[in-house]
């Protein structure tokens, strides 16, 4: 059987899917918080990547936006924004200043959308440990620049 949060997410999918848009939410509270990183990486000269391919740096501007169907009961906020924000930083400072290829390994990938979903695991895991009681969705969107960028949304 599934949860409420799980429910409203399918939802979500399946209206994204039908519709082909994403505006229509079954989340009407959501808290953002912003921060940036800055990475070297490179996807070890496979042809499909181009000039790419090689290593090369990117600063990321990262949004994630926590979403639920309702405000917690006891102080009407979706998530307390100090420890949000906290929990962001900390993860960033994982991959901030650093050579993801080191990280990752040879074999990987890190391309814009496999570093949203990675990040929103690491957040995933941060709440269960620092803050149990946000019940909802994360949705992780990076920014390579003002033109282009990846988001992953899943739930807590």
């Amino acid at each position: 059987m599934i949860g409420r949060v799980q429910r409203c997410f399918l939802a979500l999918v399946a209206a994204t899917i039908i519709l082909g848009v994403s505006a229509i939410s079954p989340f009407p509270y959501s808290l953002g918080v912003r921060d940036s990183l800055m990475i070297a990486h490179s996807f070890h000269s496979h042809p499909k990547f181009g000039p790419a391919g090689g290593m090369h740096g990117a600063t990321y501007t990262c949004d994630v936006e926590f979403l639920t169907d309702k405000l917690h009961p006891e102080t009407n906020w979706v998530i307390d924004i100090g420890k949000a924000s906290d929990i962001v930083s900390d993860v960033l400072k994982k991959y901030n200043l650093k050579n993801l290829d080191e990280i990752f390994g040879d074999n990987v990938m890190t391309t814009t959308e496999f570093m949203s979903r990675k990040i929103h695991d690491d957040i995933k895991s941060r709440l269960k440990d620092d803050c149990r009681d946000f019940d909802g969705v994360i949705c992780v969107k990076l920014y390579e620049s003002h033109k282009a960028w990846a988001t992953y949304t899943g739930p807590r």
